[in-house]
C-alpha cells in the first residue's frame, strides 16, 4: 500500500495545519481499511491513494482550517458514508463528540471497524437526516453540522440546520458555483434559522477550487421542519413551489 503521509503532511502544512506522527498513522490506517471494503461494498469511486488523501482526507481537514471549533464541541456529519468529514476531522481534534449519521447499516458497519481500529469513539446513527431533525435526542442539539454531501445547499439546510443549537453552525462544502447556490439559499437558511452564510475560498494540490460556508444559527428552526425526505428535494425552500 502506498504511502501517503509524506505527501498528506506537506499539503496540510499548505492549508496551516500541522499533522502528528499519530494523526498520518491513523489516516494510512483509514486508507487501508477504506479500500479493503470498498472491494466489498461500495465506499468510493475514488481509489488511488495519492487521490484519496487528497480529495477525502485533505478536503476533510480543511474544515479545521477555515472554521473555528471549540473544545468538546458536539458535531453531526449528516449523511457521512465513509466517514468523509466527520472521520478526519475526528483525527486531529479527538476532544470533539462526534455523531456519524448515515440511512446505510453497511456503511455504518464499516464506520463502527474503522473507529475501533484508530481508537476514537464515534456515535453512529442509522437514520435519515429528516427523521433525526425531528427527534428530541437529535433536534437543536449540536454545536455543528456538516455535510460534504453533492445536494443542492436549501437541501443540505433543511437536512441540517435543524439539528443545529442555538448559536452552533451549519458548514456546507462546496466546489465552485457555490455562490450561485448561496443566492438562491438565502429564503431558506433564513426561514430555517440561519444567517447568510460566510465564504471561505481555497483550492486542493491537483483537485482544484473548493468553497466552505459556514451558516450560524441565530433563531429558532420553526417545528415544521424539516419536512419529509421526498418534499425535501422535489420542493427545495425558496423554489417557489409549496412548503
Amino acid at each position: 500500500m502506498e504511502d501517503i503521509r509524506p505527501g498528506l503532511k506537506t499539503s496540510a502544512q499548505a492549508l496551516g495545519l500541522r499533522l502528528t506522527g499519530e494523526q498520518l498513522d491513523r489516516f494510512q490506517r483509514y486508507l487501508e481499511l477504506l479500500l479493503d471494503w470498498n472491494e466489498r461494498l461500495n465506499l468510493t469511486a475514488i481509489t488511488e491513494p495519492a487521490q484519496v488523501a487528497e480529495k477525502h482526507f485533505l478536503d476533510s481537514i480543511s474544515l479545521l482550517a477555515f472554521c473555528p471549533l471549540k473544545e468538546g464541541a458536539r458535531l453531526i456529519d449528516v449523511g457521512t458514508g465513509a466517514g468523509f468529514p466527520g472521520v478526519p476531522v475526528k483525527i486531529l481534534r479527538p476532544d470533539i463528540r462526534l455523531t456519524l449519521l448515515d440511512g446505510s447499516n453497511k456503511r455504518l458497519a464499516f464506520l463502527t471497524e474503522l473507529c475501533a481500529a484508530l481508537g476514537l469513539p464515534a456515535e453512529t446513527v442509522h437514520k435519515r437526516a429528516e427523521e433525526a431533525g425531528r427527534l428530541p435526542a437529535f433536534r437543536e442539539q449540536f454545536d455543528v453540522a456538516t455535510a460534504r454531501a453533492v445536494a443542492p445547499l436549501p437541501v443540505l439546510a433543511e437536512y441540517c440546520l435543524p439539528l443545529v443549537k442555538m448559536k452552533g453552525f451549519f458548514w456546507a462544502m462546496k466546489g465552485p458555483g457555490a455562490e450561485e447556490e448561496l443566492t438562491a439559499a438565502g429564503p431558506a437558511l433564513a426561514l430555517l434559522g440561519g444567517e447568510r452564510a460566510q465564504v471561505h475560498r481555497f483550492a486542493l494540490p491537483t483537485a482544484g477550487e473548493r468553497v466552505l460556508l459556514s451558516v450560524q444559527k441565530r433563531a429558532f428552526t420553526p417545528k415544521a421542519y424539516p419536512r419529509h425526505g421526498g418534499t425535501i428535494v422535489k420542493h427545495p425552500l425558496g423554489a417557489g413551489k409549496p412548503a
